[in-house]
């Protein structure tokens, strides 16, 4: 038998809130600003995070040494990667977020009755950015940032590090959050049950628990 849930974990990027200005934007008038035609996506750019994450301090430096990379490989000088990354950056604000329909409503809920952090894959500055623009800076018992303090989701480390913060079990924990690769397989490779926000992919792994948004968490999955 399931043990009954009293540790939520909640993920951030497009689980609690999202930007304003998407990384599809930013990175166009980042192509535009430097003059040249665009050569990669905001999807290859998120795809090489993990290569850097181990390596770098900050957003800034991670994003700079990513976009070098990609235009090495596609026989651009490095340095107009970088020059790019500067381009970006100035375009990007980590405050300038909204919450997701529900999301605020959730964690004050929750943390009536449940032990809540966040495991989050992303640089401290910037994940502290948009929790306070969101007013949720004070609103966490822990928050991890995977990549970070630990090694970036799905390792279970990031996991298993919150709840030793929060004294709860994987067995009585569950994570929500909005990405199959990293946040379903990531719980579930912890222990914890999973709580998946629907984009309208087929679900690969399978979550143990789906919301249509945030607002389903009114009344939570694992209590049904």
């Amino acid at each position: 038998m399931t043990a009954s849930v009293d540790t939520v974990l909640f993920d951030i990027d497009d689980t609690l809130c999202e930007y304003r200005r998407s990384g599809d934007e930013l990175l166009a008038l980042a192509f535009e600003a430097c003059e040249v035609e665009p050569f990669f996506t905001v999807e290859d750019y998120y795809a090489r995070y993990a290569t850097f994450a181990d390596r770098t301090d900050t957003i800034t430096e991670l994003r700079a040494e990513c976009f070098a990379a990609i235009a090495a490989d596609n026989d651009y000088d490095p340095a107009l990667g970088y020059d790019l990354a500067d381009a970006y950056t100035d375009e990007r604000d980590h405050h300038n977020v909204r919450a997701l329909p529900g999301a605020r409503e959730a964690v004050a809920t929750l943390s009536d009755d449940h032990r809540i952090g966040v495991v989050t894959n992303g640089p401290p500055e910037m994940q502290s950015d948009k929790l306070a623009a969101l007013g949720l800076d004070d609103a966490f018992e822990t928050v991890v940032h995977a990549g970070y303090d630990a090694p970036a989701k799905p390792d279970p480390e990031p996991f298993h590090r919150a709840l030793s913060v929060l004294d709860g079990k994987p067995e009585s924990a569950v994570h929500i959050g909005n990405s199959l690769s990293s946040d379903v397989a990531g719980a579930q490779a912890a222990g914890l049950q999973s709580v998946w926000l629907d984009d309208g992919s087929t679900p690969d792994p399978v979550p143990d628990h789906t919301l249509a948004s945030m607002e389903d968490l009114a009344n939570p999955p694992w209590r049904s």
